[in-house]
């Protein structure tokens, strides 16, 4: 996030140069002076950005196939838990919000560059807290295993010898990937294929070229749903279970503190419910 830095030059031949603190988009179109209340309200800002950038836009980076949380409705529009939620914090701070699709795998490059102000898209925090700035914790997760209700498979044992798909940088990928969660899970897979988004994974599953899938429950739920809720079983026994942050740059600070509050406004004034209500995910959220 940008920081918009006004360098006042005062005084004459003794005198020294003062800078000015960055303010937010309010404070550099309605301000026009150093004046005591201008310097209050930069004590409150601190070094990282706090505010959108200086085109004042909130850029959401974001995997345009992964619903409900992101994803193109049938007007081509982008829509979704995440992204709904990430407009009602514009609506508050005043920002305008873009929901700019990645590619997952790049997500990385994608904040470090500062093309994305931050990853908003079921993003994981459990085993990434020292590689974000991450939000509060705003819905539970659990990861699981998707197969077709005439495979035969019930149990996690029944995957030894099968062909298992998983979305590339997810997840689910680090748990069957990880000494410490399912890697001995997944080592008795036949063959671990990975896909750029779920929908193409789901559709494999479908038609019988995979024999399960390692997915979000919600994610699964929600394909589910829209593709025959009599042709597929999520397994009884989840992978892991975990929790979805918003994702900040290190050292980003400053903003994710703003929509961090941001968020636990919107969970007290309801809207935070009336959403995950509109996309069936009200029994995961977690943040108050």
């Amino acid at each position: 996030m940008k920081s918009k830095v006004i360098c006042l030059l005062l005084g004459a031949v003794m005198a020294a140069g003062v800078l000015a603190g960055c303010g937010n988009k309010a404070a550099s179109t309605e301000n026009t002076s150093n004046t005591s209340s201008d310097k209050t309200e930069d004590a409150q800002v601190s070094d990282n950005a706090a505010a959108s950038g200086d085109d004042g836009k909130f850029i959401v980076g974001f995997d345009a196939e992964y619903p409900p949380y992101g994803y193109m409705d049938e007007n081509g529009e982008y829509t979704g838990f995440d992204l709904e939620l990430a407009q009602a914090v514009c609506d508050m701070e005043g920002w305008e919000f873009v929901a700019q699709p990645i590619a997952w795998e790049a997500k990385d490059q994608e904040l470090d560059s500062g093309a994305i102000d931050c990853i908003w898209n079921g993003f994981t925090i459990n085993g990434r807290e020292d590689e974000y700035e991450f939000s509060d914790a705003y819905v539970n997760n659990e990861q699981v295993i998707v197969v077709s209700s005439t495979s035969g498979i019930k149990a996690l044992t029944d995957l030894a010898g099968k062909t298992v798909g998983v979305q590339q940088a997810s997840a689910a990928l680090d748990v069957l990937t990880d000494e410490e969660q399912q890697k001995s899970l997944g080592d008795t897979f036949g063959t671990m294929q990975q896909f750029t988004d779920y929908n193409v994974a789901f559709t494999e599953l479908q038609s019988g070229s995979l024999d399960a899938l390692a997915i979000d429950v919600g994610v699964a739920e929600y394909q589910i749903s829209s593709r025959g809720a009599d042709d597929f079983i999520i397994l009884s026994e989840p992978l892991n279970s975990e929790q979805y942050g918003v994702g900040f740059k290190l050292g980003n600070t400053a903003l994710r503190d703003t929509v961090n509050a941001d968020l636990h406004k919107l969970a007290a004034d309801g809207t935070i419910k009336t959403l995950a209500e509109k996309y069936e995910i009200a029994d995961m959220i977690c943040i108050e």
